[in-house]
């Protein structure tokens, strides 16, 4: 549903939407080096489980099962 737009008694109501400030925000602050060594650290727990995860699930992937029928020995010579 559609708002129809009606003439405002006041001007600023009517550009609010579309008010830019000429106020800058202040920069952000610089990261401390613990801070930096902390994500550093934590990217690279993330990367190296997901690594040892392909590399403890690499058998159950692969195609090559061989998959033989062996039958207990007893069972056999009868």
């Amino acid at each position: 549903m559609f708002r129809r737009r009606e003439p405002v008694p006041f001007a600023f109501l009517a550009e609010a939407d579309r008010f830019r400030s000429n106020v800058t925000p202040p920069p952000p602050e610089r990261s401390s080096f613990g801070q930096l060594a902390g994500r550093w650290l934590l990217g690279l727990t993330i990367v190296a489980a997901l690594v040892g995860s392909l590399v403890i699930g690499m058998p159950a992937l692969s195609a090559d099962h061989s998959v033989t029928d062996q039958q207990p020995q007893a069972s056999r010579d009868r």
